[in-house]
């Protein structure tokens, strides 16, 4: 069995049907080279984006990563989620997930500085 589990959640299988079915909407669309059916193929996978991304937010998603065996269940929420996670780029989209402390810019740019002047050894 398996300790990684990404993806086994309620946005990620309603989000791939929603683009399964826009996909083969935008094949028909090619196929019978209609441009309206193109377009409605594309809005429907675009759709699925949007509703994979909003149910992640819900708790349906879950975070990146390695989880405890416990909230592996597909019907299990992740209470995290208002709180976005650390690394999901669908969190910082929304706001969520890292948290700067409110400090002045010259502290936030002093820092910067620092983390650029950091050179790895070499070997």
């Amino acid at each position: 069995m398996s300790t990684y589990d990404e993806g086994h959640t309620v946005a990620g299988w309603t989000g791939t049907a929603i683009a399964t079915l826009g996909s083969c909407v935008l094949g028909l669309g090619i196929c019978t080279t209609s441009a309206l059916v193109v377009t409605g193929g594309s809005v429907v996978v675009a759709v699925s984006v949007l509703v994979t991304w909003v149910l992640h937010l819900t708790g349906w998603g879950k975070p990146p990563g390695v989880r405890p065996v416990g909230e592996w269940p597909m019907r299990e929420r992740d209470r995290s989620a208002r709180a976005g996670h650390p690394e999901c780029v669908g969190c910082r989209l929304a706001g969520r997930g890292r948290r700067v402390a409110s400090v002045s810019g010259t502290a936030i740019a002093a820092e910067a500085v620092e983390a650029v002047r950091v050179v790895p050894e070499r070997v």
